[in-house]
């Protein structure tokens, strides 16, 4: 039996990447049910400590169909993609100031850290006691936690350009905006998309930490008035819906990253 010539494509339909991750993603999710499942019947716990697949359904269906949840989802998602973007602006620019000039890198760099280092559960009482309860504190808190990783990564992706382009720049007389822009962005995108992903998660964290705290609405507070009734299954529903939006989130920045930085990708 002779076989085939090189360079021939062998028949068969190739499955796409996105539904072997879909796969997956259903396989690890029926585990982890079957797992669930079995701990509540193995140690008979009430549903007080944890509660079934099935009452987290009809929290989600509550909660989604019959809307209750909508208020504070869109509150939630107001303070935590509001922040993110401030937080995002404020950290491109102050990283860009940062590494075009070396005495401003001297001047704000240390005081970033300083910022940085104080634990958000800390501050965030004091926030609130500046900007009150509502939507402002938890834009605030996000924008805080948000910032750093931006404001690092566009800090070493602008230090990380290649010093060849930026010596052949440099003999061609080239500005320093003209050598920003066509040499050092380009190198720092792919650090830059990577900060947003990391700061996406970290406003969710933000914002539900801000919303523990004081707050009259968000998923947060809403974790926090049944948690006092000891209704867990709502607050699997809520903890699950921010997963959903929070996942689904990311994967929209992750897919950017992958359509914007396409010379990262492999053949």
């Amino acid at each position: 039996m002779s076989s085939p010539p090189a360079g021939s494509r062998q028949p068969g339909w190739a499955v796409p990447e996105s539904l072997k991750v879909v796969l997956a993603s259903a396989g690890t999710f029926c585990v982890l049910l079957l797992l669930w499942l079995g701990v509540i019947r193995a140690f008979a716990l009430p549903p007080e400590m944890l509660p079934s697949p099935a009452a987290v359904l009809v929290a989600l269906s509550d909660g989604w169909i019959g809307g209750t949840f909508w208020p504070h989802i869109a509150f939630t998602v107001q303070g935590s993609l509001g922040g993110w973007l401030i937080g995002v602006v404020i950290g491109v620019v102050a990283g860009v100031v940062v590494a075009e000039w070396r005495i401003a890198r001297q001047v704000f760099y240390p005081i970033v850290i300083g910022i940085q280092s104080m634990p958000t559960v800390a501050i965030a009482p004091l926030i609130i006691v500046y900007f009150g309860v509502g939507l402002p504190s938890k834009l605030v808190t996000v924008a805080l936690l948000c910032c750093f990783p931006v404001f690092v990564n566009t800090v070493a992706g602008l230090m990380s350009a290649d010093a060849r382009l930026l010596d052949l720049y440099r003999a061609a007389s080239a500005t320093r905006w003209r050598t920003l822009l066509d040499v050092k962005l380009p190198s720092a995108a792919d650090h830059m998309l990577a900060s947003l992903q990391i700061a996406l998660v970290l406003s969710f964290i933000g914002c539900v930490v801000s919303e523990f705290i004081a707050s009259r609405a968000g998923l947060g507070h809403l974790i926090k008035t049944y948690s006092n009734d000891l209704n867990v299954a709502v607050m699997f529903a809520a903890i699950a819906t921010l997963a959903v939006i929070g996942g689904g989130l990311g994967y929209l920045v992750a897919l950017m990253r992958r359509r914007v930085v396409f010379w990262g990708r492999q053949a």
